[in-house]
């Protein structure tokens, strides 16, 4: 509330009376308001002193303009080119370089005879006072410009060296515009009217002290609209120069780069006209000569006129206006840099993102993308090698001794005791189900559909193959198949000359296919609820018998026709799932359910009165046995003719009699989760599979100790050792595992309090930090596992850590957009906050570390690249085109110019979900979200680049990381869970011209 100081509301004028202060206030500010209004009134009265005085001038000047004209023919030099007319230059501290000469698209130093033939140019600049007094004494002056005139090349001043800031040369004259007004011509048009006809040649002035010394004081660059230093000799030329009120000057718009000037003569009124409209340019730079002038002239104090105001506003009108007009102060301009060839440009979604090219790639437009020479091999598996998460019957041992079982889109063949695996990569999604063949070496496997990077749907199959060669013998079912496949087994009675399929449509199609020649021999719907599992029985290919919610079914088979019957369950519970079953050695059919209990279904002859002469016998209900608290998973039927149950709940393994008698029991570790599968080996040796997909291997006496293991659930955070065989991975099942590479095995696994996202390796190799989902971060100990240290950096999740080359500080970036910086201190156990980097705009995805451990580059969720100065307090570096050249100790950052050519067509900016560069600097390894892995040649810095392609993984590739030495490569799956290892083989470079996709060959690896 104005006028009262303590914030109270006086209303009445009593108050007033009582309040003697305020009234004193109110009159000050009165007074203080009057004398502003005096000082404007005596400017607006200068101004109107100096328009009379303009009005008296012009008759002068018009015969002054008159005399110059009559004078043309006489101001010729001896070389017959037109008059030289040169505004001397101000001394300035730039230096000025010497004149260039274009040639192909680059500039080259000017010889001296064409530095000689360039003094035919007007040069201009601002004038000082000696040189004004010079031009005097040595020739004729026009008023306004102080132009100097010379007779010939050798007599030219030595400080009318031509500007670094820009040379105008004027092909007015005939050519352009005759001039019929001589104060239109001296002043130049009027706003907004007539070309000029006079192009520019711009150069750059580099920066350093002039070799004849730095020049101080008035002779600096003036500012916009600021007159030139002024001087008693010349202060009635520079009334003369001042510009009538309102009346705008367009400065000269520079050529763009590549023009040239032209060289027809020259005539001086046109060249009064370009030195007039680029007056209130020209004060705002600095031009350079050889030798200084050796007289320092300060400017004396002026008292601030409405004339100078009007002139100031003028010319910013101007330049807001059409920023063209005015390119800035000099120091400015170094601050805009050409784009064209110092930086290219991609678009994800539409939005521009712009890359400056470093001074390494000088023939950019050259640089080919090809294949690079190196090339992948899946080595091994080691973790989530077994899909027993949501997977049944998925466990089979060959006649050679190798475990079959699947994860992602591989079928893993495992020889236990040689420890060797092999995979046969054929699919294209999911493996859902695998069957062996009665001769043990034939494998079917079904998958599940999909779709491919542009959105078609791939259609589910089931391959059959030869595990020796690992060679496709036949594709069954594409196009008849929905879904994926769910269930599939082999026939025994006719030594699998068919296959039963079960698809996962909505009524789970029931068929049989030939195996030989895959053709379709019977199809039928079989139910609308899931169906778990399918067996023909080992006696009769023409009975079927399938399992899942709520029923079991027995299926009769004659030629193309299937006919069903639905299992009655009568006076005992049916249950809500039969989940498995198997053919006991009197060919009854034993069922594990959902309730913990195994039913015998025994045959029956069939009932002739009511289904009539040629009715088939039938399985009945004869005993139920109570095995298992809760579901029972998987049963199975070891070579001596005991029976295995495998319980969920209470994670037992149970060895019954064929009589269903309890031999003996085992409960399996915690840790490994509840028994999914059983297999027996040829040796006796039992195998298990469990609900946390950890393969075990032992028998009842010895225990069970595991062979695989793995993680649950989707990974994210992966980081590999820096000196060693060694890597971590986490994720949404919170457990950080830390994995032996060499030795292929789980080196040791702990529980983490919430989901980890992200992990790096200190440089020391010593500790690791693991970014989890609310915005905590934890250390550990790789040798004890004990937690050393956490702390919490806002409440949004982490999505990336990384160290300092040299281990001095930490970089944690967060989705609340900030990066947050820790100096690491007392043997990586102490962690202090040195700063925080703000400025990006959305969440922190990226980023990595310079080679000096000084500087981070860093990606965004909205495609922003940022450079940041951490050494220097954690600024952002605005200037990008700085930081083109910097090292950088690793490169994981999916945007910039290094690795731009790894982003498909039409990418939408999601597509690639990380990146590493191999330690050697020669490949960059790519996880893309269409379950695809990548090699491409580094650097990859030109659009469509080429690379091999690896499939295996049946999800989005969340994360790749090379080894310490480049030997591996380590990819994770998302939402399979599976962790590839990958051999890095060199192979002989292809051309561009060969195919960009590589062929993945079915070899051994160990």
């Amino acid at each position: 509330m104005d006028g009262y100081p303590d914030g109270e509301n006086h209303s009445g004028s009593n108050s007033l009376l009582h309040r003697p202060d305020w009234l004193t206030n109110l009159d000050s500010r009165l007074r203080s308001q009057e004398e502003e209004l005096t000082l404007v009134k005596s400017a607006l009265a200068d101004a109107l002193r100096r328009l009379s005085v303009y009005d008296q001038q012009i008759p002068l000047l018009k015969r002054q303009l008159g005399e110059a004209n009559s004078n043309i023919s006489d101001m010729r030099d001896p070389t017959g080119n037109s008059a030289l007319w040169i505004l001397p230059p101000t001394a300035s501290s730039k230096s000025s370089p010497p004149p260039t000469q274009q040639t192909g698209g680059r500039e080259r130093p000017a010889s001296r005879t064409e530095t000689m033939q360039a003094s035919s140019r007007v040069s201009v600049g601002t004038q000082t006072e000696e040189s004004a007094l010079r031009s005097l004494k040595q020739g004729r002056s026009v008023g306004n410009g102080h132009l100097k005139q010379t007779e010939g090349l050798g007599r030219e001043a030595p400080d009318a060296t031509p500007s670094g800031t820009g040379q105008t040369t004027c092909t007015g004259g005939a050519a352009g515009r005759a001039p019929t007004d001589p104060i239109e011509d001296f002043f130049g048009p009027p706003a907004g009217g007539g070309d000029l006809g006079c192009t520019s040649e711009t150069q750059n002035v580099p920066e350093g002290p002039e070799p004849g010394g730095v020049v101080d004081g008035p002779h600096r660059a003036q500012d916009i609209g600021e007159p030139p230093p002024e001087g008693p000799t010349d202060k009635a030329a520079s009334e003369a120069r001042s510009q009538p009120l309102g009346q705008e000057t367009p400065s000269p718009e520079p050529l763009s780069e590549g023009s040239s000037s032209s060289s027809t003569p020259a005539s001086p009124i046109p060249a009064v006209q370009s030195l007039m409209a680029s007056k209130k340019e020209l004060l705002r730079r600095n031009s350079s000569s050889d030798k200084p002038s050796p007289v320092k002239q300060h400017l004396s104090k002026k008292a601030a006129s409405s004339a100078n105001l009007f002139n100031r506003s003028s010319s910013l009108e101007n330049r807001t206006k059409d920023p063209s007009l005015s390119p800035g102060p000099l120091n400015a301009r170094r601050g805009t840099y050409n784009l064209e060839g110092i930086s290219t440009k991609m678009f994800l979604r539409g939005r521009p993102i712009t890359m400056y090219i470093p001074s390494a790639f000088p023939n950019y437009e050259e640089l080919r993308m090809e294949l690079p020479a190196e090339k992948l091999q899946l080595d091994w598996v080691p973790s989530y090698g077994y899909r027993g998460r949501d997977c049944r019957s998925n466990l089979y041992v060959l006649t050679s001794g190798e475990l079959v079982y699947f994860i992602a889109c591989v079928v893993v063949l495992y020889h236990v005791q040689n420890r060797m695996q092999r995979h046969y990569l054929r699919h294209t999604d999911c493996v859902r189900c695998v069957a062996v063949h009665p001769d043990g070496v034939r494998v079917a496997s079904g998958q599940m559909a999909g779709v491919d990077k542009d959105g078609k749907p791939l259609q589910p199959s089931v391959h059959i193959w030869h595990s020796s060669t690992l060679l496709t013998l036949q594709q069954i079912g594409l196009g008849s198949f929905e879904r994926g496949v769910g269930s599939l087994a082999f026939s025994t009675a006719d030594d699998g000359a068919y296959l039963c399929v079960v698809d996962e449509s909505n009524e789970h199609m029931l068929s049989v296919w030939d195996c030989v020649r895959g053709t379709k021999q019977a199809e039928i719907k079989s139910t609308n609820e899931s169906v778990l599992t399918v067996e023909f029985n080992p006696q009769d290919s023409g009975n079927i018998i399938s399992s899942g919610k709520s029923h079991i079914y027995f299926w009769t088979w004659s030629k193309n026709s299937l006919t069903k019957k639905q299992g009655i369950f009568g006076k005992y519970k049916k249950p809500k799932f039969i989940q498995c079953f198997v053919f006991d050695v009197q060919g009854d059919v034993l069922t594990g359910d959902s309730e913990g209990n195994i039913l015998t279904w025994a045959r029956v002859a069939a009932d002739v009165r009511t289904l009539g002469k040629g009715a088939k016998e039938t399985y009945q209900i004869s005993k139920q046995t109570r095995a298992h608290e809760g579901s029972i998973f998987s049963l199975c039927l070891c070579h001596e003719g005991s029976v295995l149950s495998g319980g969920g709940k209470d994670r037992r393994l149970v060895q019954w009699t064929p009589s269903l008698t309890l031999l003996q029991e085992v409960e399996i570790l915690e840790q490994y989760g509840a028994v999914r599968t059983i297999a027996e080996s040829k040796c006796g040796e039992l195998l298990v599979g469990t609900t946390r997909n950890a393969l075990l291997r032992g028998s009842f006496a010895g225990g069970f100790h595991p062979i695989i293991q793995g993680h649950t659930d989707e990974l994210w955070g992966l980081s590999t050792h820096p000196s060693r065989e060694l890597f971590v991975t986490c994720g949404y099942d919170r457990q950080l595992c830390m994995w032996d590479g060499g030795e292929h095995t789980l080196a040791w696994s702990v529980m983490l309090e919430e989901t980890g996202l992200c992990a790096d390796f200190h440089p020391s190799g010593r500790v690791v930090t693991v970014g989890l989902s609310s915005g905590r971060w934890v250390v550990l100990d790789t040798e004890t596992r004990q937690v050393l240290s956490g702390y919490v950096d806002g409440n949004e999740q982490l999505s990336v850590v990384r160290y300092s080359p040299d281990g001095e500080y930490l970089a944690i970036g967060s989705h609340d957009n900030f990066i947050y910086i820790y100096s690491v201190g007392e043997s990586e156990h102490k962690y202090t906050r040195f700063g925080r980097c703000v400025g990006h705009s959305s969440f922190i995805t990226h980023l990595d570390w310079s080679k000096d451990g000084k500087y981070i580059m860093s990606n965004s969720g909205d495609y922003e690249i940022l450079y940041w100065n951490v050494a220097g307090g954690c600024k952002l570096l605005r200037n990008r085109y700085e930081n083109r050249d910097r090292e950088w100790a690793s490169y994981t950052c999916v945007l910039g110019f290094h690795v731009f050519g790894v982003w498909p067509d039409g990418s939408d900016g999601t597509d690639i979900n990380s990146l590493c560069r191999s330690h050697n600097e020669r490949v960059v390894a790519v996880a893309d979200d269409f379950c695809k892995v990548h090699l491409f040649q580094y650097p990859c810095a030109k659009p469509k680049a080429p690379s091999h392609v690896y499939g295996g993984h049946g999800s989005h590739v969340t994360n790749v990381r090379f080894t310490h030495d480049d030997g591996h490569l380590i990819s994770m799956g998302g939402k399979d869970a599976s962790i590839f290892q990958w051999k890095v083989a060199g192979g002989q470079r292809l051309s561009r011209s060969s195919a960009s996709v590589s062929s993945q060959d079915a070899g051994i690896s160990t």
